[in-house]
């Protein structure tokens, strides 16, 4: 076997693993005497030279991803799988699919106990995604699905959007020059050599795997993304919005329905008025920017348009619903239904098709309009709610998980005077 010995630079009171990296089994190295697989490195690793996209990442769903810290998927892993602490856990005979999204390090192992390393527990971190080679789609040539890290080839090096050219590589990183960055090629002494893979980076195919479509053991599609980016005929690949470059540096908190930056740039939100004798007509305007439906992914968010009619002194003389629009205004309601096989909405894990879709499709723009009686009237307001959890899922999990996951958070508005 080929022996190149690393490094070791001590940093911000971080020492730099001291060892001996050797060509051995794929995707592995040698660490001070023992060999480590790639899928074993933590974020650790990497967080003194990119100490800030270490943050960004610390704070992501990403970095949350796995059963122990995010308390939804928590709930319904331990209700469909079962104990994310217990090795053997099966579904069919087969490793639970989950996990080849939500715990990708552990998928690599072949193993369910889900807090056996470190790695496993920092959900999908670095590794997790820079150790991908190729994409391969998400369905087999036959057509079955493949989900996850199936979908992907890995490898035995690092790869990024475009690597480095090693005589232009001082300063590359946090100020080390050729001799010191961890990510040229193993003959400069590297610890992490990093290749440049471009297709994959940086274009949508780095996030298909997980983000494209994801069934139920009964054939429903319940996450589909995918579909909805296909439908939009959009060419913009998901890191333009989901990746912004500030400074240079993409961000890695990857926002997403948990984050209200995010969800305050998703969508353009219009009210205007119109008196006629003693009504008011109010038309609420709503335009979807993004490639695929708001809400997307799990299917059990949703959004709902609270209306109000104001007087001058900012009371509520009326409301489009006093409870939830579900039953009182089902339009301003915007939702994915799940059937189960007497066709009655149902939970994700027990439908057998898909019902009314009254999500923004790609691109949409839509109208509700609503005749308020003029008297008093002095302003109508818009405003835009997101939920993560269908109202049935909110009563069920109140007390259970945060209160802010159950709890309907507005994150537009828009008002209109008369």
């Amino acid at each position: 076997m080929k022996r190149i010995t690393c490094f070791t630079r001590p940093m911000a009171g971080f020492f730099w693993l001291l060892g001996v990296l050797v060509a051995g089994p794929a995707g592995a190295i040698e660490i001070d005497g023992q060999t480590v697989p790639l899928n074993h490195v933590t974020a650790e690793a990497c967080k003194d030279c990119h100490e800030e996209i270490y943050k960004q990442w610390r704070g992501s769903m990403h970095a949350n991803s796995t059963a122990f810290n995010d308390p939804i998927h928590n709930a319904f892993y331990r209700r469909v799988v079962g104990d994310p602490t217990a090795e053997g856990v099966l579904k069919k005979g087969k490793l639970p699919v989950c996990l080849q999204c939500h715990v990708p390090n552990a998928a690599v192992d072949q193993t369910s106990k889900t807090d056996a390393l470190p790695a496993y527990v920092e959900g999908v971190n670095c590794v997790a995604c820079h150790a991908l080679t190729s994409y391969e789609g998400i369905r087999t040539p036959d057509g079955k699905l493949r989900l996850g890290l199936l979908s992907y080839g890995r490898g035995d090096t690092l790869g990024g959007p475009m690597g480095f050219i090693e005589e232009e590589a001082e300063d590359a990183i946090a100020g080390l020059d050729e001799t010191e960055n961890p990510h040229l090629a193993p003959t400069k002494g590297a610890y992490m050599p990093l290749d440049g893979r471009p297709r994959l980076f940086r274009t949508s195919d780095a996030c298909l795997g997980c983000h494209d479509q994801r069934n139920n053991f009964h054939g429903v599609p319940l996450c589909q993304t995918g579909n909805e980016y296909t439908m939009g005929e959009s060419r913009v690949p998901c890191q333009t919005c989901h990746m912004s470059v500030t400074n240079g540096v993409a961000d890695h908190s990857m926002g997403g329905g948990h984050s209200m930056a995010m969800l305050r740039r998703s969508m353009v939100l219009d009210v205007t008025v119109e008196t006629r004798g003693d009504t008011v007509t109010a038309s609420v305007f709503m335009e979807n920017l993004q490639p695929h439906s708001m809400p997307t992914g799990a299917p059990f968010r949703n959004i709902f348009v609270k209306v109000t009619a104001l007087d001058a002194d900012g009371e509520p003389l009326w409301t489009n619903f006093e409870t939830h629009p579900a039953t009182e205004d089902p339009k301003a309601y915007m939702h994915l239904v799940l059937l189960d096989e007497n066709g009655q909405p149902t939970l994700p894990p027990k439908a057998h098709s898909a019902g009314d879709d009254s999500r923004l499709k790609p691109y949409e723009q839509r109208t509700l309009t609503y005749d308020i009686p003029a008297a008093g009237v002095a302003a109508v307001r818009a405003e835009l709610f997101y939920n993560l959890l269908w109202p049935s899922l909110q009563q069920a999990m109140a007390g259970k998980i945060p209160d802010e996951l159950v709890t309907p958070q507005r994150f537009m508005f828009a008002e209109a005077r008369l």
